[in-house]
């Protein structure tokens, strides 16, 4: 009886981890598809000058260069950080992770650049303002972070810290979830913009959080 207990117990510890495989590599390539609509749209909006809402037209001409740089820098940031994320990839190719490393962190820099010059122009006020600008900074900050974590070959904290500033690029796909979403529940676009320009960011980080802290605890067991 003992025997066919231990016989049995690899089995019933693989399905759990099956399950979470499963549920990583769903998570993956959601974050892809996401990912390429949101770049394919910034794309179009800075080589096609007639797409885009109407305010685009006016961030062209007080700021061309901030505004391509924030759609190109951040198209490469949401392209590329999926695949800094992927396991896989990490552990077969560790040459193509490090380049693709480097390609997204000129690419924050790059695209949070562009948002602060353009944050104080955003539509709606202050409250959208501080909002997008905050986002530029901590974005900017937690990218140079995870830079410096893995130059001083620190894994973790390098690996922590890009979990957070991946949160922050993927605002440009919570943004876009969330301002039509309230927009089609009748709230008016000033109130509902206003509102986004934190909610884009803001939960992406607290799930980034629960995500880095359940980490640690199932390392710790």
């Amino acid at each position: 009886m003992a025997r066919l207990m231990r016989e049995r117990e690899p089995t019933n510890r693989c399905i759990p981890i099956n399950r979470r495989q499963a549920i990583r590599r769903f998570g993956w390539v959601s974050l892809m598809v996401l990912a390429a609509l949101v770049s394919t749209y910034a794309a179009l909006v800075l080589f096609v000058p007639s797409f885009g809402a109407p305010f685009m037209t006016v961030l062209w001409q007080l700021a061309p260069w901030a505004v391509a740089a924030h759609l190109l820098g951040g198209a490469l940031a949401l392209v590329l950080g999926p695949w800094q994320l992927n396991g896989r990839l990490r552990a077969r190719a560790i040459g193509v992770h490090r380049w693709l490393g480097r390609g997204y962190v000129v690419a924050v820099v790059v695209g949070s650049l562009g948002a602060l010059v353009l944050a104080p122009m955003s539509q709606e006020g202050l409250v959208t303002h501080v909002g997008f600008g905050l986002l530029a900074v901590l974005w900017l900050l937690a990218t140079a972070q995870a830079y410096r974590s893995i130059r001083a070959r620190d894994l973790e904290s390098h690996r922590r810290w890009m979990i957070r500033s991946f949160a922050m690029t993927l605002a440009a796909v919570t943004l876009r979830i969330y301002l039509p979403l309230g927009l089609s529940l009748g709230i008016a676009f000033h109130d509902a913009y206003q509102v986004v320009s934190w909610l884009c960011w803001v939960p992406n980080l607290v799930v980034a959080e629960w995500l880095v802290l359940n980490s640690q605890a199932l390392k710790s067991r």
